[in-house]
């Protein structure tokens, strides 16, 4: 992040994959994503200085089944009627190295009224002005969670001889972020 031009970026949700991935039944994954997410990046003179809020609505989910997605966001899950949101708002950024290309983002992540302090290893990809004139910055981050600890509990028990239950605790998490800096702040860059 050594090169990004300091200022509020918007995150741009056309350009922005959240996904995620759960192990089924023990021996294979489901993957989904979220569609609808908003946020900002606050970049600083100094990684101390560097803020990110995340909005993601939780009825977005998209699995690729609509049954499985209906089931996510009934109460055995996100229960969205009552917790339409997760939300993500970074309180460190520590670099992993002398420059911020590689680095810990550190946050307090709530799912299902339930706060969590997370790490994402994250990288960020560059700052470039695109073809239509907007100055853009990327970065990938991941890491991984823990259903239970945002009380996401559900499950079901498989037969006895295989063990193990249907959907695993560990969520792993990949974004793909990708932010636009608004054009007055842009056009300093």
């Amino acid at each position: 992040m050594t090169a990004l031009t300091p200022g509020t970026w918007n995150l741009d949700p056309t350009h922005t994959d959240v996904d995620f991935t759960v192990r089924h039944a023990g021996i294979s994954k489901v993957r989904g994503t979220f569609k609808a997410v908003e946020g900002t990046l606050v970049v600083g003179e100094d990684a101390q200085a560097h803020n990110v809020n995340v909005t993601i609505a939780a009825g977005s989910i998209d699995t690729g089944q609509p049954d499985r997605d209906a089931h996510i966001t009934s109460a055995d899950f996100f229960e969205t009627e009552t917790h339409p949101n997760i939300t993500f708002v970074s309180t460190e950024v520590r670099p992993q190295g002398n420059d911020l290309q590689e680095f810990t983002l550190v946050g307090d992540l709530t799912i299902k009224g339930v706060t969590q302090r997370v790490e994402l290893e994250a990288e960020f990809g560059g700052q470039t002005v695109d073809a239509f004139g907007m100055t853009r910055a990327g970065f990938e981050a991941k890491g991984e969670i823990s259903r239970k600890e945002f009380g996401i509990t559900w499950n079901a028990p498989l037969q006895a001889a295989a063990g193990g239950v249907l959907v695993s605790d560990a969520v792993k998490i990949q974004i793909d972020a990708s932010f636009v800096l608004p054009s007055e702040e842009g056009a300093q860059a």
